[in-house]
């Protein structure tokens, strides 16, 4: 029953082809025709997402613009497409972050230029099948596809413990989700289909639910990454090059929090329900912990990889308040909301991070100082996402984390007393950062001969300090989107507690 036209096929497949079309013209002599093609396939990839945003009927709970093939027909493997407001908007995320990434390699990358453009573009189209796929077996195809695109741009253009940290990143990520193999085959087993819409309404007794949900743990929470599977990030971050940082913390880790959505509520929500003080300690963990790591850290990158664990433990922490009288449907909404404006936020500071080491070649905060005097431009923007991480009003960072505090409330003081945090401890580490990088007297002479930004980076920081200051002050187009969906979601698991089989 396929759409007309196919637009999540084209979301997919458009960036895939243009990558693979990018990496045909071959070597460095061809680099300006790789770049330009580069820029046309991320900007179609974009272009093809607009129908989305256009014809998405947000009053409907439903899998829209679906588009349902026969693929293994013994297995009863289908070609099965579809998104809901849980999902629709992290499609066209991709495919702007994707755009922002080529800009931004524009210069920076001068070997291997084909290569690098079109390992991102094939991951976008990866990761947006990762959003679309409805069928489970197509789900883990996209899942574990994204691996090698970005493994390769970790191991080829990272810095000088490349190989360790893309090997790292490749088996922690690798080695979670064998379980999760083993559990979609089971699922499978039990419905004769790897339709994930039916796996939400399958009959499984309590315990069966708990072994399913755990496989599934051990995959989103390694992608996440939650505490303590957490390690292979900073790593990951700080060998990565710019674009390599934007993606992972922008788009790659939210693979995992969407699983949990996808996969982990519905289809086992007693379980989810048995466990949800685990993954709640868990959450807070990375808020407190990992926030007070992050204020030790030396290294720009790193502060803000640590940053990312802290925040996307708040989104974790959204999914499992279950409690009656608790807004579930208000936390989830406010966890998808701060999904999406991290996406927005961790990819500018990353930028701007790479502008700065792209001058400088290092990331050290001790190196820098009253950046601020010879970059007034890029400082502006650099204090405005700072800002935005720390959770200021009328930006996105605050947004998400006002609904999930609120929703906590109602569950359990303390937990959100913990929860809250994350304001006091992101507000600390990013404005120590840059009061040490941006503000004060020129430290030394390499930072007094350097040059403000060009266009070309105006231009994207721009684009990112829109999006982060138009979700902050008008959040609402964004939250209708998924309401309808979430509430879906909520009252799914609600009434599951009368449902559920007990052996």
């Amino acid at each position: 029953m396929p759409s007309s036209p196919p637009i999540l096929t084209l979301c997919i497949w458009v960036p895939i082809i243009a990558g693979l079309v990018v990496l045909a013209t071959g070597g460095d002599k061809n680099a300006k025709l790789a770049r330009n093609l580069a820029l046309i396939g991320a900007l179609a990839g974009l272009a093809v997402t607009f129908p989305l945003l256009a014809d998405f009927n947000s009053a409907s709970a439903g899998f829209q613009f679906v588009e349902k093939y026969t693929w293994v027909e013994r297995f009863n493997i289908q070609y099965y497409l579809g998104v809901d407001g849980i999902s629709m908007l992290f499609v066209p995320l991709t495919a702007f972050i994707t755009v922002l990434v080529v800009l931004a390699g524009w210069e920076v990358i001068e070997t291997r230029v084909s290569q690098y453009m079109g390992a991102f573009l094939i991951l976008s189209g990866l990761m947006i099948g990762v959003f679309c796929a409805l069928d489970g077996a197509l789900f883990y195809v996209f899942f574990e596809a994204t691996l090698i695109p970005m493994y390769v741009i970790i191991g080829v253009w990272g810095g000088q413990n490349r190989v360790y940290a893309a090997f790292k990143f490749f088996l922690y990520t690798l080695a979670g989700s064998l379980l999760t193999l083993v559990a979609i085959i089971y699922l499978y087993t039990q419905s004769k289909s790897f339709d994930i819409t039916t796996w939400h309404n399958l009959p499984l007794t309590l315990s069966e639910q708990k072994y399913i949900f755990v496989a599934f743990l051990l995959a989103f929470a390694a992608k996440v990454p939650m505490w303590p599977v957490h390690t292979w990030l900073p790593d990951a971050h700080v060998q990565a090059p710019t674009g390599g940082s934007v993606v992972l913390a922008a788009i790659m880790l939210k693979l995992g929090a969407y699983g949990f959505l996808r996969f982990s509520l519905p289809i086992a929500p007693d379980a989810s329900r048995d466990l949800a003080g685990l993954m709640i300690a868990l959450s807070l963990i990375a808020v407190v912990y990992i926030g007070l790591v992050a204020l030790v850290q030396t290294d720009m990158k790193k502060l803000v990889a640590y940053s990312s664990i802290a925040h996307m433990g708040f989104v974790t922490l959204s999914f499992f308040m279950f409690r009656d009288g608790a807004p579930m449907g208000l936390a989830v909404e406010g966890g998808i909301v701060q999904m999406i404006s991290h996406g927005f936020i961790s990819g500018a500071m990353f930028l701007c991070i790479g502008v700065l080491y792209d001058r400088m070649h290092t990331r050290e905060i001790a190196d820098y100082g009253g950046v601020a005097n010879v970059m007034p431009k890029f400082a502006a923007f650099a204090v405005l996402f700072a800002m935005a991480n720390s959770g200021l009003p009328a930006t996105s960072g605050f947004v998400g984390e006002f609904m999930v505090i609120l929703a906590a409330v109602k569950y359990n003081f303390w937990v959100a007393f913990a929860a809250a945090t994350t304001l006091i401890f992101g507000a600390a580490y990013s404005l120590w950062m840059v009061k040490r990088v941006y503000f004060g007297d020129i430290a030394n002479d390499h930072v007094r001969q350097l040059k403000d930004i060009g266009a070309r980076e105006f231009s994207i920081l721009a684009l990112l300090a829109a999006a982060v200051l138009y979700m902050g002050i008008n959040p609402k187009p964004v939250t209708d989107v998924m309401h309808a969906s979430v509430s879906e979601l909520a009252r799914h698991v609600a009434k599951s507690k009368d449902t559920t089989v007990h052996p």
